[in-house]
C-alpha cells in the first residue's frame, strides 16, 4: 500500500531535477502517514498515583505473596523481566537471573513491556488481544459478563487478570505462602473471578497503610465497598504515568528537528516505511497496529492450554484457524530495551528478529535454540509437519522477500535505536523503598 512512496519522481525527472534528499523523502512519508510526536498523558492524581506504585509493586497481590506486578514488568528490566518467556508461582531472583521453582513450569509468553500503555491510541492488550475495547466503548475480556463496572479503560481491564492466573501470580491448591500459610487463593476455582478479586482485597484492606492509600485515592467509597477494579484502575493510573515516554530522537524529528537522527537512522526509518513493509504493521504514532498476524515466529516454551505445547494465539481465543499462530504486533518504542523479542521471546538478538521478517521460512528452518537458556532448548518445535502447518496460514504481509541488504539492514538498526527514550534506563525513582505489606521489593 505504502511501498508506491518509495519512488516519487519517473526516471526522466530524476536525470533532469536530481533525486530528493533522504530528509525530503521521508518528510513526504510523514506527512502522508500523518505521524506525529507521541504526547505524554495527563499527570495522574497524586493520591490514585501513590496507591497503584505500592500495589504494582507489592506481593501481597499473589497467592504466595512472592509475585508483583513489578516481577514481570520491572522498570529496571526495561518494563519487561529479559527473559523468553516468563517465571511466575514459586520462582526466585529477579529478571534474566529468576529460576523456576520446584515443580514449577514457565509461563508460556514473554512478558511485553508496558510503555505508554496509557496512550488513548491503546485498545488492545495482551499478546492474543484477548482484552480489548470494542468500536461501541465496551470492554471484551476474559470475565464477560462478569467484568466489574468503573474500569478506566484497557490498561486497567488488563490489571485485573494476572493476579487470578494460577501460573502467573494466584498458586495453586496446596501451596504455602512465603511464610509458610497455606495460599488461600490458590484453592479458588479458576472461573470465580470475582471471589478471587475479593479475596484480594480482603487481603489488602486488613493492612492500616492500604485503607489509609484507598481512602485517600478514593475519598468517597468506603473500605468495606472497595473492590480489586478500584486496585487495577489505580495500578494503571501508576503505569499510565511512570511508564510514559515520548522524547525520543523520533519523536524529535517528527517534532521538524532534522538533526535529531543520523544520516542512517533516516535512510533505515525511509526503508521502514517503504520497501521494507515494516511500516505496515509497525504502524501510527505507537508503532503498532495492535492487530495479530502470523509471521512464524519459532514456537518456544511450554505452550499454552489444550494446545501445548504449542501456542495457537489469537486462534485460542477466537477458535478461528485462519488465525492460527497470530500474535499481536508489538509496539517498537523502546525496543532496544525489551528483548528478548518475539511473543515467546525466541530471538535474544533485535537484528535477527528483524531478520525474521524478511524471510519467515528460512529464518524459521534455521532457527538455532541454543540461544535460549538450557532448559529451554528441547522446547523449540521443529516437527516438519507443524512448520508447514505454520507456514500455510503465514501473513501475505510477510510472504514476499522484499531484497533487504545487509547495508539496509544496518539502516534499519539505527533507526529502531532512535525509537529508545533515555529516560527508559533511569527509571530507578519509580522504584518504590518499600511496600505496606512489608515485603521484599524486587530489584537487582
Amino acid at each position: 500500500m505504502l511501498k508506491f512512496l518509495a519512488v516519487f519522481l519517473p526516471c526522466c525527472a530524476l536525470l533532469l531535477f536530481g533525486c530528493p534528499s533522504v530528509d525530503t523523502q521521508l518528510r513526504d512519508v510523514v506527512d502522508e502517514l500523518n505521524l506525529a510526536p507521541l504526547q505524554a498523558p495527563t499527570v495522574a492524581d497524586a493520591a490514585l498515583f501513590e496507591l497503584g506504585q505500592a500495589l504494582f509493586f507489592d506481593k501481597e497481590l499473589s497467592g504466595n505473596r512472592d509475585m508483583a506486578c513489578a516481577t514481570c514488568h520491572h522498570p529496571l528490566a526495561g518494563t519487561g523481566d529479559g527473559l523468553s518467556v516468563a517465571v511466575g508461582v514459586g520462582g526466585t531472583g529477579f529478571g534474566p537471573d529468576r529460576v523456576l521453582g520446584a515443580g514449577r513450569s514457565f509461563i508460556p509468553r514473554n512478558s511485553p513491556e508496558v510503555f505508554n500503555r496509557g496512550d488513548a491510541a491503546w485498545t488492545t492488550m495482551f499478546w492474543d488481544n484477548r482484552v480489548a475495547l470494542l468500536e461501541t466503548g465496551e470492554l471484551h475480556t476474559p470475565a464477560g459478563v462478569d467484568l466489574p463496572a468503573g474500569l478506566s479503560g484497557v490498561l486497567a481491564a488488563q490489571a485485573l487478570f494476572p493476579p487470578t492466573s494460577n501460573a502467573e501470580m494466584r498458586g495453586n491448591p496446596g501451596d504455602l505462602d512465603v511464610f509458610g500459610v497455606p495460599n488461600e487463593l490458590g484453592v479458588l476455582d479458576a472461573d470465580d473471578l470475582d471471589g478471587i478479586w475479593q479475596g484480594i482485597m480482603a487481603r489488602l484492606v486488613a493492612i492500616d497503610e492500604y485503607v489509609d492509600l484507598f481512602a485517600a485515592a478514593y475519598p468517597r467509597i468506603n473500605t468495606e465497598d472497595l473492590h480489586f477494579r478500584d486496585a487495577a484502575n489505580a495500578i494503571a493510573a501508576f503505569e499510565a504515568d511512570a511508564f510514559a515516554l515520548t522524547n525520543t530522537p523520533w519523536d524529535g524529528y517528527l517534532g521538524g528537528d532534522d538533526t535529531a537522527l543520523s544520516d542512517e537512522a533516516k535512510r533505515g526509518a525511509l526503508l521502514f516505511y517503504t520497501d521494507a513493509g515494516c511500516g505496515e504493521c509497525h504502524s501510527g504514532d505507537l508503532l503498532t497496529d495492535q492487530l495479530t498476524h502470523n509471521i512464524c515466529a519459532p514456537q518456544v516454551g511450554p505452550g499454552r492450554g489444550d494446545d501445548a505445547p504449542l501456542d495457537l494465539g489469537r486462534a485460542a481465543e477466537t477458535g478461528d484457524a485462519a488465525e492460527r499462530f497470530a500474535f499481536r504486533t508489538p509496539p517498537l518504542r523502546n525496543v532496544s530495551e525489551t528483548g528478548p523479542w518475539m511473543h515467546d521471546g525466541s530471538y535474544l538478538s533485535l537484528e535477527d528478529s528483524v531478520r525474521h521478517h524478511f524471510d519467515p521460512q528460512a529464518a524459521m528452518m534455521s532457527y538455532d535454540p541454543t540461544q535460549l537458556r538450557s532448559e529451554l532448548r528441547d522446547s523449540f518445535v521443529n516437527d516438519e509437519l507443524i512448520l508447514e502447518d505454520m507456514l500455510s496460514n503465514l501473513d501475505p504481509l510477510v510472504a514476499e522477500d522484499p531484497g533487504i541488504s545487509d547495508a539496509d539492514v544496518a539502516d534499519l538498526m539505527a533507526f529502531m535505536t532512535t525509537l529508545t527514550d533515555p529516560a527508559a534506563g533511569e527509571l530507578q525513582q519509580t522504584v518504590p523503598d518499600e511496600v505496606p505489606s512489608g515485603l521484599v521489593v524486587d530489584r537487582p
